[in-house]
């Protein structure tokens, strides 16, 4: 039976802390850790899962979401292929980097959320339109170097910004939330 471990919430000094890189080969409570995180992620894709658990769904997990400093994400994003068919995109990353960007910037419209911030601030969270990602992905035992664009791109900067102790809304501007960038795309 799968139980849901409480997500650490903002204010926590655990959100704001850097995390420290995992050694690999993963030993036995760092595999449990992404496993957990990957099925967490799984499991609250359902909506029913998540008004029985009284839990939130999302498409990212950082470690220290679940009190754990240590450089490991899962993501798992929904998206569409050409025919309009579901496909799922799962990744488990232990000690992604951030290798390359793009010049411009891409936001989200409706701005971010973070399962760890109760209350939305609302605003632009401009983030690189692409990154290249170096990591062991846990799910394919490979290290990977991978290419991220667009909304994928979103959730992975968001994730990695969890591992410096940085949260979303560090990043709108406070004087003019809304603000739109010269080199910016509103996604």
């Amino acid at each position: 039976m799968f139980k849901i471990r409480p997500i650490v919430k903002e204010g926590s000094n655990i959100l704001r802390k850097i995390s420290t890189d995992v050694e690999l080969p993963l030993n036995k409570e760092d595999e449990e850790t992404l496993i957990y995180m990957s099925e967490y992620l799984e499991k609250t894709a359902d909506e029913q899962f998540c008004k029985e658990n009284n839990c939130r769904a999302g498409v990212g997990l950082a470690a220290p979401q679940i009190g754990i400093n240590k450089n490991m994400v899962a993501i798992r994003i929904e998206d569409y292929d050409k025919n309009d068919n579901i496909i799922v995109k799962k990744y488990a990353l232990v000690n992604p980097k951030i290798v390359s960007h793009s010049q411009t910037m891409s936001c989200l419209r409706g701005g971010e959320g973070c399962l760890s911030v109760d209350n939305d601030r609302q605003g632009y969270v401009y983030r690189y339109s692409f990154v290249t990602v170096e990591a062991y992905d846990y799910i394919t035992k490979s290290f990977i170097k991978k290419k991220f664009r667009g909304y994928e791109a979103i959730v992975v900067q968001h994730e990695l910004d969890h591992l410096k102790g940085v949260l979303y809304f560090d990043h709108i501007n406070k004087k003019d939330p809304y603000k739109e960038l010269e080199n910016g795309t509103i996604l």
